[in-house]
Protein backbone atom coordinates (compact mmCIF):
# COMPACT_ATOMS: atom_id res chain seq x y z
CA UNK A 1 0.00 0.00 0.00
CA UNK A 2 1.44 3.47 -1.02
CA UNK A 3 1.90 5.95 1.92
CA UNK A 4 1.57 9.90 0.96
CA UNK A 5 2.68 13.46 2.50
CA UNK A 6 0.74 16.00 2.34
CA UNK A 7 2.13 17.42 -0.48
CA UNK A 8 1.32 14.33 -2.29
CA UNK A 9 -2.17 13.96 -1.20
CA UNK A 10 -2.69 17.82 -2.25
CA UNK A 11 -2.00 16.91 -5.97
CA UNK A 12 -4.10 13.86 -5.92
CA UNK A 13 -7.29 16.00 -4.69
CA UNK A 14 -6.22 18.70 -7.20
CA UNK A 15 -6.20 16.08 -9.94
CA UNK A 16 -9.16 14.27 -8.82
CA UNK A 17 -10.60 17.93 -8.76
CA UNK A 18 -9.63 19.28 -12.01
CA UNK A 19 -8.60 16.58 -14.27
CA UNK A 20 -11.30 14.18 -13.65
CA UNK A 21 -13.80 16.58 -12.74
CA UNK A 22 -15.41 15.78 -9.22
CA UNK A 23 -16.24 18.48 -7.20
CA UNK A 24 -14.50 19.46 -4.02
CA UNK A 25 -17.49 19.25 -2.10
CA UNK A 26 -18.13 15.96 -3.62
CA UNK A 27 -14.91 14.44 -1.81
CA UNK A 28 -16.28 16.22 1.06
CA UNK A 29 -19.39 14.23 1.48
CA UNK A 30 -17.82 11.45 0.74
CA UNK A 31 -15.09 11.83 3.23
CA UNK A 32 -17.94 12.48 5.97
CA UNK A 33 -20.06 9.32 5.01
CA UNK A 34 -17.26 7.20 5.25
CA UNK A 35 -16.46 8.69 9.00
CA UNK A 36 -19.90 8.41 9.85
CA UNK A 37 -20.14 4.51 9.26
CA UNK A 38 -17.47 4.75 11.47
CA UNK A 39 -18.93 6.95 14.40
CA UNK A 40 -22.23 4.86 14.06
CA UNK A 41 -20.64 1.39 14.67
CA UNK A 42 -18.49 2.91 17.56
CA UNK A 43 -21.85 4.29 18.83
CA UNK A 44 -23.98 0.56 18.77
CA UNK A 45 -21.30 -1.39 20.21
CA UNK A 46 -21.36 1.38 23.60
CA UNK A 47 -24.77 2.19 23.30
CA UNK A 48 -24.36 6.29 23.40
CA UNK A 49 -26.57 9.01 21.62
CA UNK A 50 -24.41 11.97 22.16
CA UNK A 51 -21.25 13.00 20.06
CA UNK A 52 -19.25 16.33 20.07
CA UNK A 53 -17.93 17.52 17.01
CA UNK A 54 -15.11 20.13 16.81
CA UNK A 55 -14.65 21.39 13.29
CA UNK A 56 -11.69 23.80 12.44
CA UNK A 57 -11.56 26.38 9.71
CA UNK A 58 -10.39 24.09 6.53
CA UNK A 59 -11.62 21.35 4.78
CA UNK A 60 -10.96 19.04 7.84
CA UNK A 61 -13.78 21.15 9.41
CA UNK A 62 -15.78 20.68 6.72
CA UNK A 63 -15.66 17.25 6.61
CA UNK A 64 -16.64 17.26 10.08
CA UNK A 65 -19.99 19.67 9.33
CA UNK A 66 -20.29 16.70 7.05
CA UNK A 67 -20.56 13.90 9.66
CA UNK A 68 -22.59 16.53 12.20
CA UNK A 69 -25.24 16.16 9.09
CA UNK A 70 -25.74 12.99 8.53
CA UNK A 71 -25.55 12.04 12.38
CA UNK A 72 -28.22 14.39 13.36
CA UNK A 73 -30.04 13.12 10.29
CA UNK A 74 -29.70 9.20 11.78
CA UNK A 75 -31.21 10.47 15.32
CA UNK A 76 -27.78 11.11 16.89
CA UNK A 77 -27.84 13.90 19.59
CA UNK A 78 -24.55 16.11 17.77
CA UNK A 79 -23.22 19.61 19.33
CA UNK A 80 -21.05 21.22 16.92
CA UNK A 81 -18.37 23.33 18.41
CA UNK A 82 -16.19 25.94 15.41
CA UNK A 83 -13.52 26.37 15.51
CA UNK A 84 -13.61 29.82 13.96
CA UNK A 85 -16.18 32.92 12.76
CA UNK A 86 -18.23 30.97 9.61
CA UNK A 87 -16.85 33.62 7.34
CA UNK A 88 -13.47 32.65 7.98
CA UNK A 89 -14.07 28.94 6.73
CA UNK A 90 -13.56 27.47 3.20
CA UNK A 91 -16.44 27.88 0.85
CA UNK A 92 -16.94 23.74 0.42
CA UNK A 93 -17.22 24.25 4.66
CA UNK A 94 -19.28 27.30 4.76
CA UNK A 95 -21.70 25.40 2.07
CA UNK A 96 -21.75 22.83 4.88
CA UNK A 97 -22.53 24.84 7.61
CA UNK A 98 -25.47 26.22 6.11
CA UNK A 99 -27.03 22.96 5.99
CA UNK A 100 -26.32 22.41 9.21
CA UNK A 101 -27.80 25.51 10.21
CA UNK A 102 -30.90 24.64 9.07
CA UNK A 103 -31.05 21.26 10.84
CA UNK A 104 -29.34 21.89 14.07
CA UNK A 105 -29.34 24.69 16.49
CA UNK A 106 -26.59 22.86 18.25
CA UNK A 107 -23.49 24.98 16.56
CA UNK A 108 -21.12 26.75 18.90
CA UNK A 109 -18.54 28.99 18.43
CA UNK A 110 -15.77 27.54 20.20
CA UNK A 111 -13.06 30.69 19.86
CA UNK A 112 -12.44 31.94 23.31
CA UNK A 113 -11.73 31.01 27.33
CA UNK A 114 -15.95 31.77 27.73
CA UNK A 115 -16.97 29.07 25.37
CA UNK A 116 -14.55 26.56 27.46
CA UNK A 117 -17.51 26.40 29.81
CA UNK A 118 -19.65 24.99 27.44
CA UNK A 119 -17.61 22.61 25.60
CA UNK A 120 -16.78 21.07 29.41
CA UNK A 121 -20.33 20.74 29.95
CA UNK A 122 -20.99 19.04 26.56
CA UNK A 123 -17.64 16.43 27.50
CA UNK A 124 -19.64 15.55 30.65
CA UNK A 125 -22.62 14.01 29.13
CA UNK A 126 -20.78 12.98 25.73
CA UNK A 127 -20.39 9.66 24.76
CA UNK A 128 -18.02 10.23 21.57
CA UNK A 129 -16.05 13.08 20.11
CA UNK A 130 -15.31 13.26 16.34
CA UNK A 131 -11.81 15.15 15.92
CA UNK A 132 -12.04 17.44 12.89
CA UNK A 133 -10.32 20.78 13.74
CA UNK A 134 -7.16 19.82 11.41
CA UNK A 135 -5.97 17.40 8.81
CA UNK A 136 -3.70 16.38 6.57
CA UNK A 137 -1.86 20.07 6.35
CA UNK A 138 -1.03 20.61 9.87
CA UNK A 139 2.48 20.96 11.09
CA UNK A 140 4.15 22.64 13.69
CA UNK A 141 2.18 23.36 17.05
CA UNK A 142 -1.52 23.59 18.14
CA UNK A 143 -1.91 27.50 19.53
CA UNK A 144 -2.29 28.12 23.05
CA UNK A 145 -6.18 28.02 23.23
CA UNK A 146 -6.33 25.04 20.66
CA UNK A 147 -4.12 23.59 23.13
CA UNK A 148 -6.37 23.76 26.01
CA UNK A 149 -9.22 22.38 23.61
CA UNK A 150 -7.29 19.29 23.27
CA UNK A 151 -6.22 18.67 26.76
CA UNK A 152 -10.01 19.08 27.59
CA UNK A 153 -10.96 16.23 24.92
CA UNK A 154 -7.98 13.93 26.05
CA UNK A 155 -8.64 14.45 29.36
CA UNK A 156 -12.54 13.52 29.23
CA UNK A 157 -11.46 10.17 28.46
CA UNK A 158 -13.99 9.89 25.76
CA UNK A 159 -13.37 7.63 22.58
CA UNK A 160 -12.54 10.02 19.69
CA UNK A 161 -13.02 9.77 16.18
CA UNK A 162 -10.12 12.07 14.30
CA UNK A 163 -10.90 12.74 10.37
CA UNK A 164 -7.70 11.45 8.56
CA UNK A 165 -4.97 13.00 10.65
CA UNK A 166 -5.44 13.55 14.93
CA UNK A 167 -5.20 17.16 14.94
CA UNK A 168 -1.07 17.95 16.31
CA UNK A 169 0.37 14.91 14.73
CA UNK A 170 2.21 16.06 11.69
CA UNK A 171 0.70 13.97 8.86
CA UNK A 172 4.49 14.02 7.10
CA UNK A 173 6.41 13.13 9.99
CA UNK A 174 4.42 11.33 13.13
CA UNK A 175 6.02 14.48 15.24
CA UNK A 176 4.20 15.94 18.01
CA UNK A 177 5.09 19.19 19.67
CA UNK A 178 3.30 19.81 22.63
CA UNK A 179 -0.45 18.59 22.72
CA UNK A 180 -2.61 16.87 20.49
CA UNK A 181 -5.55 14.34 20.29
CA UNK A 182 -5.04 10.83 21.22
CA UNK A 183 -7.60 9.16 18.97
CA UNK A 184 -9.33 5.84 19.83
CA UNK A 185 -9.99 5.53 15.91
CA UNK A 186 -8.20 7.57 12.85
CA UNK A 187 -10.17 7.45 9.70
CA UNK A 188 -7.90 8.46 6.85
CA UNK A 189 -8.64 8.96 3.18
CA UNK A 190 -7.56 7.80 0.07
CA UNK A 191 -4.33 6.33 1.37
CA UNK A 192 -2.08 6.30 4.68
CA UNK A 193 -0.19 9.45 5.51
CA UNK A 194 3.25 9.00 6.98
CA UNK A 195 2.49 10.34 10.22
CA UNK A 196 0.17 8.12 11.07
CA UNK A 197 2.60 5.10 10.95
CA UNK A 198 6.17 6.77 12.50
CA UNK A 199 6.10 8.00 15.82
CA UNK A 200 4.89 9.21 18.11
CA UNK A 201 2.08 9.88 15.79
CA UNK A 202 0.73 6.16 15.43
CA UNK A 203 0.33 6.14 19.34
CA UNK A 204 -1.89 9.19 18.58
CA UNK A 205 -3.81 7.18 15.88
CA UNK A 206 -5.64 4.42 17.54
CA UNK A 207 -7.36 2.26 15.02
CA UNK A 208 -6.64 3.20 11.85
CA UNK A 209 -9.04 2.84 8.79
CA UNK A 210 -8.45 3.90 5.12
CA UNK A 211 -11.70 4.90 3.32
CA UNK A 212 -12.37 5.68 -0.20
CA UNK A 213 -13.81 8.68 -1.08
CA UNK A 214 -14.05 8.23 -4.94
CA UNK A 215 -10.24 9.30 -5.84
CA UNK A 216 -9.37 7.59 -9.01
CA UNK A 217 -7.24 4.42 -8.39
CA UNK A 218 -5.06 5.36 -11.14
CA UNK A 219 -4.00 8.19 -8.73
CA UNK A 220 -3.40 6.39 -5.93
CA UNK A 221 -1.46 3.70 -8.24
CA UNK A 222 0.74 6.48 -9.70
CA UNK A 223 4.37 5.36 -9.95
CA UNK A 224 5.42 8.78 -8.92
CA UNK A 225 4.35 7.71 -5.76
CA UNK A 226 7.84 5.85 -4.13
CA UNK A 227 6.73 5.49 -0.16
CA UNK A 228 4.86 2.01 0.21
CA UNK A 229 3.48 0.18 3.28
CA UNK A 230 4.60 -3.17 3.84
CA UNK A 231 1.70 -5.49 4.06
CA UNK A 232 0.39 -8.48 3.46
CA UNK A 233 -0.89 -7.69 0.25
CA UNK A 234 2.17 -6.85 -1.05
CA UNK A 235 4.44 -9.86 0.34
CA UNK A 236 1.75 -12.52 -0.87
CA UNK A 237 2.62 -13.14 -4.53
CA UNK A 238 6.33 -13.38 -3.51
CA UNK A 239 6.20 -16.81 -1.91
CA UNK A 240 5.22 -19.16 -5.12
CA UNK A 241 4.15 -22.38 -4.42
CA UNK A 242 6.78 -25.53 -4.74
CA UNK A 243 6.73 -27.62 -7.47
CA UNK A 244 6.57 -31.62 -7.00
CA UNK A 245 9.45 -32.24 -9.15
CA UNK A 246 11.53 -29.58 -7.24
CA UNK A 247 14.57 -30.33 -5.41
CA UNK A 248 17.20 -28.91 -3.07
CA UNK A 249 19.26 -27.70 -6.06
CA UNK A 250 15.90 -25.80 -7.24
CA UNK A 251 15.89 -23.13 -3.84
CA UNK A 252 19.69 -21.65 -4.70
CA UNK A 253 22.85 -22.28 -2.22
CA UNK A 254 23.78 -19.38 0.25
CA UNK A 255 27.16 -19.01 0.89
CA UNK A 256 27.65 -17.17 4.61
CA UNK A 257 31.33 -15.76 5.10
CA UNK A 258 32.38 -14.62 8.69
CA UNK A 259 33.28 -15.65 11.97
CA UNK A 260 35.91 -14.98 14.23
CA UNK A 261 36.67 -16.03 17.73
CA UNK A 262 33.80 -15.66 19.74
CA UNK A 263 31.15 -14.22 17.29
CA UNK A 264 30.84 -17.82 15.46
CA UNK A 265 27.03 -17.84 17.02
CA UNK A 266 26.82 -14.87 14.42
CA UNK A 267 27.51 -17.78 11.52
CA UNK A 268 25.23 -20.05 13.56
CA UNK A 269 22.19 -17.79 13.18
CA UNK A 270 22.36 -16.11 9.64
CA UNK A 271 22.94 -19.95 8.26
CA UNK A 272 19.79 -21.38 9.87
CA UNK A 273 17.91 -18.46 9.66
CA UNK A 274 18.30 -19.06 5.66
CA UNK A 275 17.59 -22.57 5.74
CA UNK A 276 14.34 -21.99 7.90
CA UNK A 277 12.96 -19.17 5.23
CA UNK A 278 13.42 -22.03 2.57
CA UNK A 279 16.59 -21.75 0.99
CA UNK A 280 17.90 -25.23 -0.64
CA UNK A 281 21.54 -25.88 0.23
CA UNK A 282 23.22 -23.12 2.89
CA UNK A 283 27.42 -23.27 3.37
CA UNK A 284 28.85 -21.93 6.42
CA UNK A 285 32.51 -20.42 4.97
CA UNK A 286 34.89 -19.15 8.61
CA UNK A 287 38.11 -19.55 9.72
CA UNK A 288 39.05 -22.68 9.57
CA UNK A 289 39.70 -23.31 13.71
CA UNK A 290 36.02 -22.35 14.01
CA UNK A 291 34.49 -25.44 12.11
CA UNK A 292 33.81 -27.63 14.76
CA UNK A 293 32.08 -25.15 16.94
CA UNK A 294 29.75 -24.26 13.88
CA UNK A 295 29.15 -28.06 13.03
CA UNK A 296 28.59 -28.94 16.40
CA UNK A 297 25.12 -26.74 16.33
CA UNK A 298 24.28 -27.40 12.27
CA UNK A 299 23.87 -30.53 11.10
CA UNK A 300 22.00 -29.03 8.01
CA UNK A 301 24.26 -26.61 7.03
CA UNK A 302 27.57 -27.32 5.11
CA UNK A 303 30.85 -26.13 6.40
CA UNK A 304 34.46 -24.61 3.99
CA UNK A 305 37.40 -23.85 6.17
CA UNK A 306 38.95 -20.33 5.30
CA UNK A 307 42.87 -19.46 6.21
CA UNK A 308 43.48 -17.35 9.29
CA UNK A 309 45.79 -15.37 10.21
CA UNK A 310 47.79 -15.65 14.03
CA UNK A 311 44.46 -14.04 15.67
CA UNK A 312 42.21 -16.44 14.11
CA UNK A 313 40.22 -13.96 11.45
CA UNK A 314 39.77 -14.57 7.63
CA UNK A 315 43.19 -14.36 6.52
CA UNK A 316 44.23 -13.18 2.40
CA UNK A 317 45.68 -16.56 1.94
CA UNK A 318 41.76 -17.32 2.16
CA UNK A 319 40.74 -15.68 -1.24
CA UNK A 320 41.29 -18.35 -3.54
CA UNK A 321 39.20 -20.73 -1.77
CA UNK A 322 36.07 -17.73 -1.04
CA UNK A 323 36.26 -16.97 -5.06
CA UNK A 324 35.76 -21.58 -5.56
CA UNK A 325 32.83 -20.78 -3.23
CA UNK A 326 31.87 -17.81 -4.98
CA UNK A 327 31.81 -20.19 -7.87
CA UNK A 328 29.22 -22.72 -6.62
CA UNK A 329 26.84 -20.65 -4.78
CA UNK A 330 23.65 -18.42 -5.75
CA UNK A 331 24.13 -15.94 -3.22
CA UNK A 332 26.32 -14.80 -0.64
CA UNK A 333 26.01 -12.89 3.05
CA UNK A 334 29.57 -11.83 4.22
CA UNK A 335 30.28 -9.90 7.67
CA UNK A 336 28.12 -11.79 10.19
CA UNK A 337 31.17 -12.28 13.37
CA UNK A 338 33.82 -11.37 11.23
CA UNK A 339 35.04 -8.57 13.63
CA UNK A 340 36.59 -5.48 12.24
CA UNK A 341 40.47 -6.12 12.00
CA UNK A 342 42.90 -4.51 8.93
CA UNK A 343 42.43 -7.10 6.49
CA UNK A 344 38.56 -7.66 6.61
CA UNK A 345 38.55 -4.86 3.72
CA UNK A 346 40.11 -6.42 1.49
CA UNK A 347 38.15 -9.44 2.05
CA UNK A 348 34.66 -7.32 1.16
CA UNK A 349 36.94 -5.84 -1.72
CA UNK A 350 38.22 -9.10 -2.98
CA UNK A 351 34.10 -10.81 -2.77
CA UNK A 352 32.65 -7.53 -4.13
CA UNK A 353 34.74 -7.45 -6.90
CA UNK A 354 35.16 -11.37 -7.73
CA UNK A 355 31.61 -12.10 -7.20
CA UNK A 356 29.14 -12.70 -9.56
CA UNK A 357 26.08 -13.56 -7.15
CA UNK A 358 23.90 -11.03 -5.39
CA UNK A 359 25.54 -10.05 -1.79
CA UNK A 360 24.33 -9.27 1.30
CA UNK A 361 26.49 -7.05 3.30
CA UNK A 362 25.99 -7.35 7.42
CA UNK A 363 27.29 -6.40 10.60
CA UNK A 364 31.39 -6.26 10.08
CA UNK A 365 30.83 -6.58 6.54
CA UNK A 366 29.64 -2.70 6.66
CA UNK A 367 31.84 -1.79 9.26
CA UNK A 368 34.48 -3.32 6.68
CA UNK A 369 33.33 -0.86 4.13
CA UNK A 370 33.61 2.69 6.10
CA UNK A 371 35.87 5.44 4.30
CA UNK A 372 34.89 3.05 1.11
CA UNK A 373 31.67 3.13 -0.38
CA UNK A 374 33.14 3.81 -3.52
CA UNK A 375 33.45 0.62 -4.07
CA UNK A 376 29.80 -0.06 -4.07
CA UNK A 377 29.11 1.88 -7.37
CA UNK A 378 28.80 0.19 -10.64
CA UNK A 379 28.87 -3.10 -9.67
CA UNK A 380 27.54 -5.61 -12.08
CA UNK A 381 25.77 -7.86 -9.43
CA UNK A 382 22.78 -6.66 -6.79
CA UNK A 383 23.83 -5.56 -3.41
CA UNK A 384 21.82 -5.41 -0.43
CA UNK A 385 23.45 -3.42 2.94
CA UNK A 386 21.61 -4.10 6.08
CA UNK A 387 22.95 -1.38 8.52
CA UNK A 388 21.60 -0.55 12.00
CA UNK A 389 21.95 3.17 12.67
CA UNK A 390 24.63 3.56 13.89
CA UNK A 391 26.87 1.38 11.57
CA UNK A 392 25.10 4.19 8.80
CA UNK A 393 26.51 6.72 10.79
CA UNK A 394 30.08 5.11 10.09
CA UNK A 395 29.23 4.81 6.58
CA UNK A 396 28.01 8.46 5.49
CA UNK A 397 29.92 10.14 8.30
CA UNK A 398 26.80 11.27 9.88
CA UNK A 399 25.61 11.18 13.36
CA UNK A 400 23.18 8.71 14.65
CA UNK A 401 21.00 11.66 15.56
CA UNK A 402 20.82 12.95 12.18
CA UNK A 403 19.81 9.70 10.04
CA UNK A 404 17.25 8.68 13.11
CA UNK A 405 15.86 12.47 12.22
CA UNK A 406 15.78 11.73 8.19
CA UNK A 407 15.85 8.00 7.54
CA UNK A 408 13.31 7.94 4.79
CA UNK A 409 15.48 10.84 3.05
CA UNK A 410 18.96 9.06 3.82
CA UNK A 411 17.80 5.50 3.12
CA UNK A 412 16.32 7.07 -0.45
CA UNK A 413 19.56 9.46 -1.28
CA UNK A 414 22.37 6.51 -0.48
CA UNK A 415 20.33 3.54 -1.98
CA UNK A 416 20.44 5.65 -5.14
CA UNK A 417 23.73 7.06 -4.60
CA UNK A 418 25.74 3.47 -4.20
CA UNK A 419 23.46 1.60 -6.26
CA UNK A 420 22.00 -0.80 -4.16
CA UNK A 421 18.91 -2.27 -1.79
CA UNK A 422 19.69 -0.36 2.04
CA UNK A 423 17.86 -1.99 4.64
CA UNK A 424 17.82 0.61 7.66
CA UNK A 425 17.08 -1.42 10.35
CA UNK A 426 15.43 0.20 13.99
CA UNK A 427 11.89 1.24 14.91
CA UNK A 428 9.67 1.09 11.06
CA UNK A 429 12.93 -0.52 9.68
CA UNK A 430 12.92 1.33 6.15
CA UNK A 431 14.07 -0.06 2.50
CA UNK A 432 15.13 1.71 -0.30
CA UNK A 433 16.24 0.26 -3.16
CA UNK A 434 18.23 2.41 -6.31
CA UNK A 435 15.07 3.20 -8.35
CA UNK A 436 13.71 5.54 -5.11
CA UNK A 437 11.20 3.43 -4.26
CA UNK A 438 10.59 3.53 -0.56
CA UNK A 439 9.04 0.49 1.99
CA UNK A 440 8.19 0.95 5.38
CA UNK A 441 7.77 -1.65 7.77
CA UNK A 442 5.64 -1.97 10.60
CA UNK A 443 5.95 -5.32 11.88
CA UNK A 444 7.85 -6.41 15.03
CA UNK A 445 8.84 -5.26 18.49
CA UNK A 446 11.05 -3.76 21.16
CA UNK A 447 11.83 -7.44 22.38
CA UNK A 448 14.11 -7.62 19.24
CA UNK A 449 16.40 -5.77 20.22
CA UNK A 450 18.77 -7.81 21.13
CA UNK A 451 21.72 -10.08 20.18
CA UNK A 452 21.28 -12.12 16.76
CA UNK A 453 18.63 -10.14 15.59
CA UNK A 454 20.46 -8.88 12.91
CA UNK A 455 22.07 -12.14 11.85
CA UNK A 456 18.33 -13.71 11.70
CA UNK A 457 17.21 -11.13 9.39
CA UNK A 458 19.93 -10.73 7.07
CA UNK A 459 20.16 -15.22 6.59
CA UNK A 460 16.27 -14.55 6.07
CA UNK A 461 16.72 -11.93 3.52
CA UNK A 462 19.62 -14.07 2.04
CA UNK A 463 17.43 -17.30 1.69
CA UNK A 464 14.86 -15.40 0.06
CA UNK A 465 17.04 -14.07 -2.64
CA UNK A 466 18.39 -18.09 -2.79
CA UNK A 467 14.59 -18.86 -3.64
CA UNK A 468 14.48 -16.48 -6.20
CA UNK A 469 13.15 -13.26 -5.40
CA UNK A 470 14.71 -10.15 -6.76
CA UNK A 471 17.17 -8.72 -3.83
CA UNK A 472 14.63 -5.64 -3.35
CA UNK A 473 11.59 -7.81 -2.99
CA UNK A 474 13.55 -10.50 -0.43
CA UNK A 475 14.66 -7.45 1.11
CA UNK A 476 11.03 -6.65 1.48
CA UNK A 477 9.67 -9.50 2.60
CA UNK A 478 12.21 -11.05 4.50
CA UNK A 479 12.35 -7.28 6.60
CA UNK A 480 8.28 -8.54 7.31
CA UNK A 481 8.75 -11.86 8.15
CA UNK A 482 11.49 -10.93 10.58
CA UNK A 483 9.11 -8.85 12.77
CA UNK A 484 6.30 -11.12 12.47
CA UNK A 485 8.08 -13.65 13.76
CA UNK A 486 9.06 -11.28 16.40
CA UNK A 487 5.68 -10.21 16.66
CA UNK A 488 5.00 -13.99 17.92
CA UNK A 489 7.81 -14.78 19.91
CA UNK A 490 6.61 -12.00 21.76
CA UNK A 491 2.87 -13.37 21.88
CA UNK A 492 4.77 -16.80 23.10
CA UNK A 493 7.39 -15.86 25.73
CA UNK A 494 7.46 -11.73 26.59
CA UNK A 495 9.00 -8.99 25.07
CA UNK A 496 11.69 -8.83 27.59
CA UNK A 497 12.33 -12.62 27.37
CA UNK A 498 12.94 -12.35 23.58
CA UNK A 499 16.27 -14.03 22.35
CA UNK A 500 17.29 -14.31 18.69
CA UNK A 501 16.47 -18.34 18.61
CA UNK A 502 13.18 -17.49 19.24
CA UNK A 503 13.11 -15.38 16.46
CA UNK A 504 14.31 -18.38 14.48
CA UNK A 505 11.77 -20.38 15.69
CA UNK A 506 9.02 -19.04 14.59
CA UNK A 507 10.03 -18.36 10.78
CA UNK A 508 8.72 -21.36 9.77
CA UNK A 509 5.05 -20.24 11.70
CA UNK A 510 5.58 -17.56 10.06
CA UNK A 511 5.85 -18.03 6.46
CA UNK A 512 3.52 -21.38 6.26
CA UNK A 513 0.53 -18.43 6.72
CA UNK A 514 1.84 -17.18 3.37
CA UNK A 515 2.06 -20.36 1.42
Amino acid sequence: MKLLNSREMREIDYQAINEYGIPSIVLMENAGIRVVEVVEDLLERGGGKNVIVLAGKGNNGGDGLVIARHLVNSGVNVETFLLAFPDEITADSYTNYKVLSKLSRNIFQLLGEEDLDKLMLSLLSGDLVVDAIYGNGFKGSLSEFETRVVKMVNWSNLPVVAVDVPSGVEADTGKVYGEAVRAAHTVTFALPKLGLVFEPGREYTGTLSVADISIPRVLLEDRKLKKNLIDDKMIRPLIKPRSAESHKGSYGHVLVIGGSPGLTGAVIMSAYSALKTGAGLVTAALPESLLPIVESHLMEVMTAPLSENAQGYISLEALPAIENLLDTASVCVIGPGMSGYPEGNAVLRFVLERSGIPLVIDADGLNALKDDTGVLKDRQVPVVLTPHPGEMARLTGKSIEEIQLNRLDIAAHYAQEWGVTLVLKGNKTVIADPSGNIYINITGNPGMATAGSGDVLCGMITGLIAQGLKPQDAAVAGVYFHGLAGDLSKQNKGERSIVAGDIIDAISDIISGFE
